[in-house]
């Protein structure tokens, strides 16, 4: 009964004007950049934080999670037809997809797509709320030691599980830790890591590291790609999937929303893997494993149902533990703090109009995106044929407006142009950027329950292991460490020696 509660407060925040608004706008900009290769959900985000000043916080974070889903679904779109995926999750989906496209089949594995994603999308949303008030009702009981220890947990299984090497994923987790605390120090009025320059003595913002390393370093990175796409199918007819597609694609939705949902809670992983997962069970599943990779309904069905429900069960952690599980998950925790919301468990009691209208939304940002998708595939695809030398002076230009108007400073405009320059050398030497926001995001609040840990214990360091909940988490960090570092060591090792 609380939770059908719940549910009614939600709706009746959602469903007002102004949300349903910011609702279709997330939605229409997450399709659209999902479309088009080389923006992604990060960079949009990053870009349009500054615009979430003069917004409310509910609106803001309808519209920012909008984007985040929506862009799960428009990357499909651009994977079947034009075998170019928007985003990375849809890597997977060209491989049969696109072959689909080239049999006249584009429309129902378009429709199949957005079914798939609607379905997952639905049923994780669900998911967040029946185990979201559990999670953070049991996460109030936390003291400072736990909480230190969870948010240590959830940095180093961020670092592991994160794409490329695992020694330069902790690396740029420390990176972050030592950029979140410039500044003053909150305790002694001392300025840290500032050397002398005033600018730095409240510290970096966190919308510069976002839209310098994220929007303006793929800016960079994508100037040397090619222009030239190819669009295979330019008019979609027969959107409707057969009886036999529907039978097909049933139990590949469902084991894809299960590997999704189960990827979406864990720090560190992103839709990409969720829907390879996806794709790589289906395929040991199928009676014919010959068929993937020329046409088959399953390796479309299923990897787009994986990456939906990883965008939506990402906001678990989030929004319950206030622990971010992707790099996008942190934009939106930045966010909560730019609107002057402490991000945990105290925002579904203290704000439960936030919690549960941003939860209703995402139902109605899903039927949403499967009326925007399907009929609007002529306009996405006559978008594709829009040059990147002429988008990227717009977003580069709406990127310096943003962050000027934030704080009048122009020198917050030139440390965003040092990090976009950081940003792209690190792509280049493969070191991912997403587990230092990770860490920036993170570290203030891991040093400041870290302070009030040893405030509380008189300096005992022991305080997170006499403590049962922080000493499981410590034990669980060490475990992660253990398993998955020895093979990546070992591997390394012998790389090194052949």
């Amino acid at each position: 009964m609380e939770l059908f509660n719940n549910l009614v407060l939600g709706f009746s925040v959602a469903l007002t004007l102004q949300n349903l608004w910011f609702c279709f706008i997330g939605c229409f900009l997450g399709t659209l950049i999902g479309v088009l290769p080389g923006i992604g959900p990060l960079a949009t985000i990053a870009m349009l934080l500054p615009i979430t000043f003069n917004v409310p916080p509910v609106s803001a974070l309808i519209m920012l999670a909008g984007i985040y889903y929506g862009a799960q679904y428009g990357g499909s779109t651009t994977a079947i037809l034009v075998n170019l995926p928007g985003e990375t999750s849809a890597v997977v989906t060209c491989l049969d997809g696109y072959q689909m496209a080239r049999q006249g089949r584009a429309g129902p594995a378009l429709a199949i797509a957005a079914i798939g994603s609607f379905f997952a999308g639905t049923v994780c949303t669900m998911i967040i709320a029946l185990f979201g008030p559990p999670i953070a009702e049991m996460a109030l009981k936390f003291g400072a030691p736990e909480y230190f220890s969870l948010m240590m947990m959830g940095l180093v299984t961020a670092a592991v599980l994160a794409h490329g090497d695992m020694i330069k994923s902790l690396a740029m987790v420390c990176l972050g830790l030592l950029l979140g605390v410039v500044g003053t120090d909150v305790n002694s009025g001392m300025a840290r890591y500032s050397f002398g320059v005033a600018e730095l003595t409240d510290g970096i913002g966190f919308i510069v590291i976002a839209v310098g390393v994220f929007a303006l370093s793929e800016i960079i990175s994508n100037l040397g790609d090619k222009e030239e796409r190819s669009v295979f199918t330019k008019r979609v007819t027969g959107l409707w999937p057969t009886w036999p597609d529907l039978k097909a694609s049933f139990g590949a939705i469902l084991r894809g929303t299960a590997i999704g949902a189960f990827f979406g809670v864990l720090p560190g992983t992103g839709p990409a893997i969720a829907s390879f997962s996806s794709y790589m069970v289906e395929k040991k599943l199928a009676k014919d494993p010959s068929r993937f990779g020329k046409g088959a309904i399953e390796g479309v069905a299923g990897p787009e149902s994986a990456n939906n429900a990883d965008a939506q069960c990402k906001f678990i952690p989030t929004l319950t533990l206030g622990i971010p599980a992707s790099a996008v998950m942190a934009l939106m925790l930045g966010a909560l703090t730019i609107q002057g919301i402490a991000p945990g468990p105290q925002v579904m009691t203290q704000k439960p109009d936030l919690f549960w209208g941003l939860i209703a939304s995402m139902w109605i940002g899903n039927a949403m995106l499967v009326i925007l998708n399907l009929p609007l595939i002529g306009l996405w695809v006559s978008l594709l044929k829009v040059p990147y030398r002429i988008l990227f002076p717009c977003i580069m230009a709406f990127s310096a407006i943003g962050i000027y108007s934030v704080n009048n400073s122009s020198f917050e405009i030139y440390l965003t142009a040092f990090f976009g320059v950081v940003g792209f050398l690190w792509l280049r030497f493969e070191m991912q950027p997403a587990p230092m926001l990770l860490g920036f995001v993170l570290g203030p609040l891991m040093e400041e329950n870290l302070r009030r840990a040893l405030l509380i214990s008189r300096g005992d360091a022991t305080v997170f292991l006499t403590r049962p909940i922080s000493l499981s988490f410590v034990i669980a960090t060490v475990l992660i460490l253990i398993v998955m570092g020895i093979p990546a060591i070992r591997a390394k090792r012998e790389q090194i020696t052949d």
